[in-house]
């Protein structure tokens, strides 16, 4: 019999007994067998995986374990720092199915139906999805797999916890993966998205790019709208912009009002004010929206705040559980308080079994097609169908 919902989490290394503990108050806390859990861990438990995994579907009921490394794992509210968090995932109606990629299929892919072939053709209400950014190529894989699951939203995160890629990994059921994708179905998933930045300047049509270089927005040079958007800030503006300035990509042409969230936002990698180039970390196309952004603290609260409020306007409830993915420089290194975005996600929806870790990357959809975020902050809600009959 399947049981509730339930987060669980530890600080400090790996140690079988701690583990153990974890296990059987998860257990307790669901009152049944599990369908699903995620584990978001540290770096140093990567070696202790068959371990850990064997203790928590042992002792956990836990049917299905999938699991990825971060800097710092998060839980019901709390931002932490070494150690794991877990959710467990039940309900009336769930169903999951779990499949791993990895480099040498994504480079094998033969284009239009390929990932649906490999995943039985599901028609799921959502997929999460975990990869490891140092051996497989998670920004093509998810082009490619927009193209599978048109309008389907996918949401998880990017593997992280050390810069040069050791101890990093993503696991199934004891078994380290590159990258693995798990079909939700039977429960109702909202994606929440807030990529931290507000517009600033004018919203301007890109006229003329090659690559990722951007030569003219509108009449005039990319750069020249760069500076007098900058010039339009505030002294203090100004004084923190260095670093915080990035390029808004319209998801969607179809608005009379650009507002933050309508936006991809991209770094700026460079800006020549002799050729009048800006080169950012994305693809315009001619024809598109550009618009440059300002990311600050402020911005960053007051967007995540915002979807979460409308959020919790559109369910009308707290979620059953949720997975918070969010980037590895919000945090402290933005906020006063580094359990902003997990503790907000809470007081704002209300109680409920929370988990997820800081990532190198956020996966979630921006219109009706999926993304690799930065510096943002993204949310798998989970609801029972049932509560909608």
């Amino acid at each position: 019999m399947n049981g509730q919902c339930a987060s669980v989490h530890r600080k400090g290394k790996f140690a079988p007994e701690v583990v153990f503990g974890a296990a059987e108050e998860l257990r307790s806390a669901t009152g049944g067998t599990s369908l699903l859990a995620f584990a978001f861990v540290s770096p140093d438990y990567l070696k202790h995986v068959e371990e850990f995994s064997e203790i928590i579907r042992v002792d956990g009921h836990v049917i299905d374990l999938v699991g990825v490394t971060g800097a710092r794992p998060t839980a019901d509210g709390e931002e932490g720092e070494a150690g794991f968090s877990l959710v467990a995932l039940n309900g009336a109606f769930a169903r999951f199915q779990i499949f791993s990629f990895d480099q040498s299929m994504l480079e094998e892919s033969s284009g239009a139906g390929f990932w649906k072939t490999r995943c039985e053709d599901l028609k799921p209400s959502a997929w999460i999805s975990l990869a490891n950014p140092f051996v497989f190529d998670a920004e093509s894989w998810l082009g490619e797999w927009n193209d599978d699951w048109p309008g389907v939203p996918t949401v998880g995160g990017l593997a992280g916890g050390t810069g040069d890629g050791e101890n990093v990994g993503v696991f199934h059921n004891a078994r380290v993966v590159e990258a693995l994708v798990v079909s939700v179905d039977g429960l109702r998933v909202m994606p929440v998205v807030s990529q931290g930045c507000r517009p600033i300047g004018e919203p301007l049509t890109v006229t003329r790019a090659d690559s990722n270089v951007v030569y003219s927005l509108g009449a005039c040079p990319a750069y020249e709208a760069l500076e007098t958007a900058f010039e339009a800030l505030s002294d203090g503006e100004k004084a923190t912009a260095k670093g915080n300035l990035f390029a808004g990509l319209a998801g969607t042409e179809y608005v009379d009002d650009f507002k933050p969230g309508d936006f991809l936002i991209r770094n700026i990698l460079g800006a020549d004010p002799n050729s009048g180039a800006v080169v950012i970390g994305g693809i315009p196309r001619v024809g598109q929206t550009l618009q440059y952004q300002l990311r600050d603290k402020s911005s960053a609260d007051a967007e995540w705040r915002a979807v979460l409020r409308h959020a919790a306007a559109e369910s009308g409830r707290a979620p059953l559980a949720s997975l918070l993915f969010a980037c590895s420089g919000r945090g402290s290194h933005l906020f006063d308080s580094k359990s902003h975005d997990a503790g907000l996600l809470e007081e704002i929806l209300g109680g409920h079994a929370s988990a997820g870790f800081f990532c190198n990357g956020e996966i979630g959809p921006l219109g009706d097609r999926n993304y690799i975020h930065t510096y943002s902050v993204v949310a798998a809600l989970f609801f029972d169908r049932e509560e909608e009959l």
